[in-house]
């Protein structure tokens, strides 16, 4: 039987199981659908932290495919909307290669170190937002046949500037500041 506590995990589980469906509705051009499993998953991103934090049910595993999640929905997204020429190719690099910088230096230093607690910044918070704010506006053009060129250039500048500038901030920190903190060991 399902408890409260394995909610969160399940929530975010079925959201890295819609990032294939977001991939093939892309694929086949259906604007409205994609919008629609894209507006899911983002809440689905809410409910999940809600469920988890309200009900004291936070987990290791959880703070694992919380941002495995969203990175690989927003990746395939960005992947997929660049096919489909609606976003430059230098800017899905960027994108993809700042959360392989991410996740590879992650990887590397807990090698290294142990464990350690990863928490986003204001600047990767308002990056993951401007991703969002992109796809989005890009799936509401495609969706509805609007055209606000300017919009998506605005946006697409702002993606770049603050994706390039969170991963610089994530480097200082590891490389230089060093503020990670470990993970703290539960004594059961």
């Amino acid at each position: 039987m399902l408890s409260i506590s394995q909610l969160p995990n399940l929530i975010t589980i079925s959201r890295i199981a819609l990032a294939p469906v977001l991939i093939l509705l892309l694929k086949d051009e259906e604007y409205a659908a994609s919008l629609a499993v894209f507006v899911i998953a983002g809440v689905s991103d809410g409910l999940d932290g809600f469920i988890a934090k309200r009900f004291h049910c936070e987990s290791r595993l959880g703070s694992i495919l919380d941002p495995m999640a969203d990175k690989t929905l927003l990746v395939s997204s960005y992947v997929m909307l660049m096919v489909l020429n609606h976003v430059p190719f230098w800017l899905m690099l960027t994108v993809a290669f700042r959360d392989l910088l991410i996740v590879g230096g992650y990887l590397v230093y807990t090698s290294m170190v142990g464990p350690v607690q990863m928490r986003p910044s204001w600047l990767s918070k308002l990056n993951t937002f401007m991703q969002i704010a992109l796809v989005f506006v890009i799936l509401v053009q495609q969706a509805f046949q609007l055209i606000y060129p300017l919009v998506v250039d605005a946006l697409i500048y702002a993606v770049l500037l603050t994706t390039v500038a969170s991963g610089v901030h994530y480097l200082w920190t590891w490389l230089v500041m060093k503020e990670l903190e470990p993970v703290k060991q539960r004594h059961d």
